[in-house]
């Protein structure tokens, strides 16, 4: 006799992919984790395909042979657009993982994860920033959240740049004095700003250890430099201004609302950023109640699962349990 699997979760982000495989009654099956999910990168296909290997190694823990004939929820990053979700939706009901497919974007798991009812705004600051908000009638409050390019500032790449832009205008004299001129290059060892530019420019130093300097950002603001303090304060009202907007969108200014803190940056808890942005917060809407999520984004998406599958509060309690 077969395992009968009720939701498919998948939360997939750009480094990483979870999955879990959830029974009627909210039982966690089994789980799966495997590389990132990168369709901008390597297309589609192929991005998919990183998606079945992680699920075929959580179905291979299944005691007897699975029945996929339940729901698959996937929160996926890159899922930016409704019409990127729609084709990456297309993708995973072509290979069968159950009877019904829904796409979201990653950062819903993130907020699902964090409330007890699919009610409430998240905002997202890692490597970049993303918002989104959720009503349990089914409206949502979304932002394209692809770069400049849709408006958006900061997250830890783009702080990441300002710093270094700013660093380097403080060391040639063209900008204010900063002490991120010395702080940069220090982390990596480095006597001057000239130096860390030429030495990411040639690929001394990988583009990909950039993100390292914003934990230095945040130390130098700290310490008390202006130039950098300013910037997390920018930040801080970034972060705002998403949460603000989305909750407006979805008529919960006034209402008691959770709104979710999540991605490396904001999950680092620094006073400077997390504090102000509570502050402000609490001038545009009163009754908000900001935390940061500690829950994994998998149960998030297999909370939205279950959502669609209509199961009831106790299946709900039970899966929570499961990651609490």
């Amino acid at each position: 006799m077969g395992v009968n699997v009720s939701v498919v979760a998948i939360d997939a982000g750009n480094s990483k992919t979870d999955v879990a495989l959830i029974g009627e009654d909210g039982t966690v099956l089994a789980t799966a984790r495997g590389g990132g999910f990168q369709p901008p990168a390597i297309g589609v296909e192929a991005a998919v395909d990183v998606l079945a290997e992680v699920l075929e190694r959580a179905l291979a823990e299944l005691p007897a042979p699975p029945v996929l004939s339940g729901h698959v929820s996937a929160c996926l990053a890159n899922a930016d657009l409704p019409v990127e979700e729609a084709e990456l939706a297309a993708a995973l009901e072509s290979r069968g993982w159950g009877s019904s497919v829904e796409v979201r974007n990653d950062t819903f798991a993130i907020l699902r994860a964090g409330v007890d009812e699919p009610r409430g705004v998240a905002v997202v600051c890692g490597a970049g920033i993303n918002c989104v908000g959720m009503t349990p009638d089914g409206r949502t409050a979304r932002f394209p959240a692809i770069g400049r390019i849709s408006g958006d500032w900061g997250g830890g790449s783009g702080l990441a740049e300002e710093a270094l832009w700013f660093a380097a205008r403080a060391e040639d004299g063209r900008g204010e004095p900063s002490e991120l001129a010395r702080t940069l290059p220090g982390h990596f060892g480095l006597d001057s700003m000239y130096g860390l530019i030429e030495a990411l420019h040639r690929g001394a130093i990988p583009q990909a250890r950039r993100h390292e300097l914003t934990p230095v950002l945040f130390t130098t603001a700290e310490a008390g430099d202006p130039v950098a303090a300013a910037l997390v304060k920018r930040q801080a009202h970034e972060v705002v201004a998403m949460a603000s907007v989305a909750l407006e969108r979805l008529d919960l200014l006034e209402e008691e609302v959770p709104v979710l803190l999540g991605g490396s940056v904001l999950a680092a808890r620094h006073p400077q950023l997390n504090d102000r942005i509570a502050a402000l917060l609490a001038a545009r809407a009163p009754k908000a109640e900001v935390r940061v999520v500690s829950e994994p984004p998998v149960l998030g998406a297999a909370l939205l699962g279950l959502d669609r599958t209509g199961a009831g509060p106790e299946v709900h309690r039970r899966l929570r349990a499961r990651y609490a």
